[in-house]
């Protein structure tokens, strides 16, 4: 078997306008699965430290796995580069993803932080090759030559920050999270004409959000693992744990039909993308601080209430989860074109708001009573995005009803 067999160039994905859909791989699927590990190591601490603290701590973190998940997924999903090379890169990156999640406990001027940002360093250089290897290909090469040279920039300073002791070590991130956030809006005008591809990627986005509400719902089981007489209010909060996750779950793929594919042919849809994209960062946050904040609650002992700051960020969580979702349910296509779209929208995000409002008063009710209002709220919703949701298109479509990717000039 001839070297060439083993090691493949990249090439653009679609080749051709007469390529059929693309599906998630195997790989990618493990890959993604590291991530979610990942996400849950950095979520751990959460349980002992259910604060504004530790919600930031962990905010912070998960930030930069997320934005570590983003750049993989959507090279993958542009580039077909299944060969030796792209998988041995894989393993790096999942190995420097577990690098990650164990220096991922401590403060952020401890030792073990300036490893997570050696580590992240190391998933944006193996990025950079990445896309140096796709400068290869001729008419996407100014696209993949500016996020080499964005992310490589970013790179140098992330491993600059992990040889700076605090506080310049947060100058340092701050900078180097400005231009990795910032690469990929400076290069539109080419991601335009080569837009991610419309099945693949939703597809990535909808099995990570699956994943994570696993990792809800195990945080629900570890409450219930906790509790030696159990309750009933322990176990009704349980119950409505796994209801919260079943709603976000209709929600989005139903009602918000958020893994559904994303053609782009026009800037309005651009723009759509974008919003869409950037939308499940705040969904993901709030699907993982939710699944800790009810397992807390399913853990109290009888008669026991939350603290006030706990009460906030959990319902803060839940708002999160609402208002990211009636996002994700705006950006999709067609969604604009209904008579009560601003209605539609408008009724989601007084839910969010409605959360919200719930947690002043959330320290002084029991704990099974407030989780009941924030369950009745993602019913409500459900109610609300399903009713009112535009038939999905078919996954699938034939090659004479595929429109042609880009933008036109």
């Amino acid at each position: 078997m001839s070297l060439r067999h083993w090691i493949r160039p990249p090439r653009l994905w679609p080749a051709d306008s007469h390529s059929s859909g693309r599906r998630v791989t195997w790989l990618e699927l493990f890959f993604d699965l590291i991530f979610v590990a990942a996400v849950a190591q950095v979520d751990a601490p959460l349980a002992s430290d259910y604060s504004f603290v530790g919600v930031a701590r962990f905010l912070a973190f998960f930030l930069l796995i997320w934005w570590a998940w983003t750049g993989h997924t959507l090279y993958s999903t542009r580039f077909d580069t299944d060969d030796l090379v792209q998988r041995s890169l894989t393993l790096v990156q999942m190995f420097a993803v577990a690098a990650m999640a164990a220096n991922a406990r401590d403060a952020f001027d401890s030792r073990s932080s300036a490893g997570f940002g050696a580590a992240y360093a190391a998933m944006r250089f193996i990025l950079v090759v990445q896309y140096l290897r796709a400068c290869r290909v001729a008419e996407s090469r100014r696209l993949a030559c500016h996020h080499a040279a964005g992310f490589g920039v970013a790179a140098l300073l992330w491993l600059a920050s992990a040889l700076i002791p605090a506080p310049g070590r947060y100058w340092l991130w701050g900078l180097a999270l400005v231009v990795d956030l910032g690469t990929p809006w400076l290069a539109v005008q080419h991601t335009r004409r080569f837009p991610p591809d419309a099945a693949h990627l939703p597809e990535r986005f909808g099995l990570f959000t699956i994943i994570l509400l696993g990792e809800s719902v195990v945080a629900v089981m570890h409450g219930m693992e906790s509790q030696e007489t159990w309750p009933l209010a322990a176990a009704i909060s349980a119950f409505q744990g796994m209801g919260i996750a079943f709603c976000i779950w209709w929600a989005y793929f139903d009602g918000a039909a958020g893994a559904t594919s994303r053609f782009i042919r026009s800037t309005q849809d651009s723009v759509r993308f974008h919003v869409w994209t950037y939308a499940h960062l705040p969904l993901y946050l709030g699907i993982a601080i939710m699944g800790v904040g009810v397992k807390h609650v399913i853990s109290l002992a009888p008669g026991s209430h939350l603290e006030p700051s706990e009460v906030w960020i959990l319902c803060t969580a839940v708002a999160l989860v609402i208002a990211a979702l009636a996002s994700i349910a705006g950006s999709a296509d067609g969604a604009q074109e209904r008579r009560d779209f601003g209605g539609y929208l408008l009724r989601q995000y007084l839910l969010a708001a409605s959360a919200l409002a719930v947690a002043p008063a959330g320290s002084y009710v029991p704990p099974v009573v407030l989780v009941s209002i924030l369950t009745s709220l993602c019913v409500l919703q459900v109610v609300a995005s399903v009713s009112g949701a535009k038939e999905p298109e078919p996954q699938q479509k034939s090659i004479d009803e595929v429109p042609e990717f880009g933008v036109e000039p």
